[in-house]
Parts: structure tokens; C-alpha cells; sequence
């Protein structure tokens, strides 16, 4: 008995890298925003650094000059230069410089905050670079700060000298006075005294003859011609990259905290549901409601697909009762119930659309209801209250305003659906308002055979789905599918909602008034 196949799914990671890469291209705004951000930084980083000279002077610094009595140690260790770098850096050496520029002593510190100091890897060099806003200004500060130190270098080691020798001294002026006073009885005694101070007096003498030079300037600075820095070209490519850089980041934390519907695979990961259409940007500029047998247009073909695969999806007989819905946008469900109705009854069968929302609502405003004298036999079998629609099908597709679905139980949406041709395909499409602020909405999804929802692209969150998913769940409806609605918003209808002029008639005899475009008028039922 074999165990469980697991399905090897690095095949998804070209698939997931491309999908990734749509959803950062998505925000191509951002994308710009940063290789915008990226040359004005390189711009102003250019302009900023072409003002700003530097310039290096290098000093040598001397071994000898340092403490006298160093017996034993080589020369490269008489010398700290680390020491020695922080001595250049220091308060007293940019106060010399101060005195040399004829400057104040109160930019000792300014002057300071321009040096930098730096000793080449074992060697005993030190290298002065100063930054100035002019190139004589730079060569002079750093041919200042050197002399400056190898000035104060030179008066340590001085100090040194001297203390040294005072020290000797003081021990020389003992001796001779006791040789002078003649206390030294014993003569191996006076003898050992006077090579005392022989080598005392020797050691003065070394000392004094030490070359107490502190170093040499290896190097002067000289006035630079360019600013440092890159160039111009350098740093606007370079503010391109980092600029593209901050816009892949941007572009990425937008797709990532985006929530909205961007994509059929979103659409589906969102809902784990068949889309059963997507309906493209029509260029037809007409504010038609009803595109299906009005107009033409890659739009109606896409809602004649709509109607082909919901016919497929519920077999046979038929879709049944259709509920077609949007979370938010009630406009949007119209348009899709208003075409797909027509679409059904394009194939020859017999249609009923209902306005089940409880508000006020202009669909039947927005539809080419046709106007008639007198009933005709067709016009008896119509369900009560309801009209038929100016549409150029096969099929028959009859209008009614129900003004809210509350009275309206699962029985009467069938009655009324019977009521059509006897023996035809009859199918009922009920639209209302948004699901997730209307009510009646989640009362109509108990009552009807199934739910359709309409998804408007980069206009629809996803947490909105799922909060329909689980609604439509809850209440025992069966959601069927959605639909993908691509379309601009500037091309959605943004008509004012008004009450219709009819009044929906309860029994086949009562009279009705339906508006047209120029006006209204009355039929009597007979």
C-alpha cells in the first residue's frame, strides 16, 4: 500500500515570482515617485558637494624626539600614532592654527570639526586633510594644521629636554657641593662621587645634544581643481538606482497592504469561487444601460458569455432564481442584472427581472420599458405589477419594481416566475441594493436559488468577500459565482437614484403608469 503523493509545487515559484512582479508594476506612480526622489537627491548632493574642497598635507614624524631614557626599545615603538592623532586633532593645535590664519580663537573649534587626521597602515606618517568652501582656503588649512603640529611636537619635546636636564642638574649641584665642602672622607668614596658626576655631567650633555625636531612635511598641500566627491554624472546615476530602489520598496509595502481585488487569481484565492465572466472596458461612450440587444461592443458579448456559462454552471432547465449582487456598489449590480437578463432571454427564454431593493431605486428609470395601449396575449401571462422590456431578443424580458423583498417570500418569487410562457426556460434575476448595507439583500440570498456576485476590479477589498462569503454561508444561500467587472469607474452610471412614477399593480385590472422619455402614461388592464 503506497502513502500519500505529495505534489512537488516548485513549479509555482515562476508563477508566484510573476505575480509578484504584476503587483509591484500595478503601482508604476510609485515606481516614478522614487527615481524622482533618487535624481533630486543626486542633484542636490551634487550641488551640495560642489562647493566643498579638500586638500592633504603629510607629515613625517620623527622617532628620536620622543622620551630620553628609552634603553631597549626599538625606535618604531618610541612612537604612539594614535597618540599622535589625537594630539593633531587637538584644542591647542587648531588654536595655533587660529594664530597663523589671523583668525579668532573662537573658530579653533570650527577649524577642528574640518580636519581629518589619518596614519597609513605601519608607518609613522600622518596626513592632514582639510575641507574648505574655496581650494586656497582648503591648501592653506591643511598646510596650517601641519605646521601646527610639528610647532606643538616640537614644544613637548623641549619641555622633556628641559625637565630632563633640570632633574640631572639638581642631582649635579649635590655632588658638587659635597666635593666642595670636602665631606667625602674615605677616598674610594670621593672617587665614586666624582664618576657619579661624571656620568651625570655626560648624560646632560647627550641629552642636550638630542635632535629635538618633531618631524618633516613630506608633503604640502596644494589648492585642488575639482570639488571632492564623484561627479555630476556619477551621482545622478547613482540617485537613479537608489531611487529605483525606493520605488520597488514603496511599490511593494503598496501591493502588500493593498486589499483590494487587482486580479482573477486574487479574485479567486479570495473566494476559492468560479468567475464566471469578466467584463472588459467597453469603448462605446453611450451611457446605455442595456447593452444586450441595444448595443454592441465587447461588453455585450462578455455579458452573452455571462449567460452561456450560467446556463452550463445550473444545467439544463436553467439558472432558476438568480440573485445578482455587488458588497458596495448597487450600480454596478444593475448594469450586470439589467444585461444578463436580456442575455438569458436572448437564448429564448423567458425572464423576469426584479428590483427587490427597499429604497427608492431608478433602474426602472433606466430601462426601455415599452409603452403599449391596450394588453396583449403575451402581456397576460406577465407576473403582477410587471412590465415588459424594450429589448431586441429572442426570448421575453419583463421588468418589475418590487420596492423591497421583506413581503416577498421564496413561494412568490416561484409563482411569479411560473406565471411566464407555460413549457419555456423561465428564469428570474433579482437585484437590490449593496449587500453589506442593505438587509433586504441578505434576505433575498435565502430566498433564491443561488448567488451572484459582482466584483468591481481595483475597486473591491477582499475583506468585503469574505464578509459575503460567510454571510451568504451563514444564511444557507449558495453562491455561484462571480463576476469581474474590469471596467474604468468613469464608466460606471452614476445616475440619480428616483422613485419610479408606477405604481406596481397588485392584480392584472389595475391600472398602471410607466414612464417613458417624453413623459408618462397609463394602461388599463382589462
Amino acid at each position: 500500500m503506497t502513502g500519500p503523493i505529495h505534489l512537488d509545487d516548485r513549479y509555482d515559484e515562476p508563477d508566484q515570482l510573476r505575480d509578484q512582479l504584476r503587483r509591484i508594476l500595478r503601482h508604476r506612480a510609485l515606481i516614478a515617485l522614487g527615481l524622482v526622489l533618487g535624481l533630486l537627491g543626486g542633484l542636490a548632493l551634487a550641488e551640495y558637494r560642489a562647493h566643498t574642497y579638500s586638500a592633504t598635507a603629510e607629515v613625517l614624524v620623527r622617532s628620536t624626539a620622543d622620551p630620553f631614557g628609552a634603553v631597549g626599545v626599538s625606535a618604531d615603538n618610541q612612537v604612539s600614532m594614535t597618540t599622535e592623532q589625537q594630539v593633531a586633532t587637538s584644542a591647542e593645535v587648531a588654536r595655533r592654527v587660529a594664530r597663523t590664519l589671523r583668525l579668532p580663537e573662537s573658530q579653533a573649534n570650527g577649524l577642528a570639526s574640518r580636519l581629518r587626521v589619518t596614519n597609513p597602515m605601519k608607518s609613522r606618517v600622518l596626513r592632514f586633510e582639510f575641507t574648505a568652501g574655496s581650494p586656497q582656503r582648503t591648501a592653506e588649512g591643511a598646510n596650517a594644521f601641519a605646521e601646527a603640529y610639528l610647532a606643538d611636537r616640537k614644544g613637548r619635546n623641549d619641555a622633556a629636554v628641559r625637565r630632563a636636564t633640570d632633574a640631572l642638574g639638581q642631582q649635579i649641584q649635590v655632588l658638587n657641593q659635597q666635593l666642595a665642602k670636602d665631606q667625602l672622607e674615605r677616598q674610594d668614596t670621593k672617587t665614586a662621587a666624582q664618576s657619579q658626576l661624571y656620568t651625570l655631567q655626560k648624560r646632560v650633555l647627550d641629552i642636550k645634544s638630542r635632535d629635538t625636531d618633531a618631524g618633516d612635511v613630506v608633503r604640502r598641500a596644494s589648492a585642488p581643481h575639482m570639488p571632492v566627491g564623484p561627479g555630476l554624472r556619477t551621482l545622478l546615476a547613482l540617485g537613479l538606482v537608489c531611487g529605483l530602489l525606493l520605488g520597488v520598496v514603496l511599490a511593494w509595502l503598496r501591493s502588500a497592504l493593498d486589499s483590494r481585488i487587482r486580479s482573477v487569481g486574487e479574485l479567486r484565492g479570495a473566494l476559492r469561487t468560479p468567475v464566471l465572466g469578466i467584463l472588459p472596458d467597453d469603448e462605446d461612450t453611450r451611457d446605455d444601460l442595456l447593452k444586450v440587444g441595444r448595443t454592441g461592443g465587447v461588453r455585450a458579448e462578455a455579458f452573452r458569455a455571462l449567460a452561456f456559462r450560467l446556463r452550463k454552471a445550473d444545467g439544463p432547465s436553467g439558472p432558476g432564481q438568480v440573485l445578482v449582487v455587488a458588497p458596495r456598489d448597487a450600480e454596478a449590480a444593475e448594469e450586470v442584472a439589467a444585461n444578463l437578463a436580456a442575455a438569458l432571454a436572448e437564448y429564448g427564454g423567458e425572464v423576469l427581472l426584479v428590483d427587490a431593493d427597499s429604497d427608492a431605486s431608478g433602474l426602472s428609470d433606466r430601462l426601455p420599458l415599452m409603452p403599449y395601449e391596450a394588453p396583449t396575449l403575451e402581456e397576460a401571462f406577465l407576473p403582477s405589477g410587471s412590465v415588459l422590456v424594450d429589448a431586441d431578443v429572442c426570448g421575453r424580458l419583463a421588468f418589475r419594481s418590487g420596492g423591497g423583498i421583506a413581503a416577498h417570500t421564496r413561494s412568490s418569487l416561484s409563482t411569479e416566475a411560473n406565471r411566464l410562457r407555460p413549457g419555456a426556460e423561465s428564469t428570474t434575476v433579482v437585484v437590490t441594493g449593496p449587500f453589506l448595507t442593505h438587509a433586504d439583500a441578505l434576505a433575498v440570498a435565502q430566498r433564491v436559488d443561488g448567488v451572484l456576485l459582482v466584483v468591481g476590479l481595483g475597486a473591491t477589498r477582499q475583506d468585503d468577500l469574505r464578509q459575503v462569503q460567510e454571510l451568504v454561508d451563514c444564511s444557507g444561500g449558495r453562491l455561484l459565482g462571480t463576476v469581474l467587472d474590469a471596467a474604468r469607474p468613469r464608466r460606471r452610471l452614476r445616475l440619480p437614484r428616483r422613485r419610479p412614477k408606477y405604481r406596481p399593480a397588485s392584480h392584472p385590472a389595475a391600472p398602471m403608469e410607466l414612464p417613458v422619455q417624453d413623459g408618462t402614461f397609463s394602461v388599463s388592464r382589462r
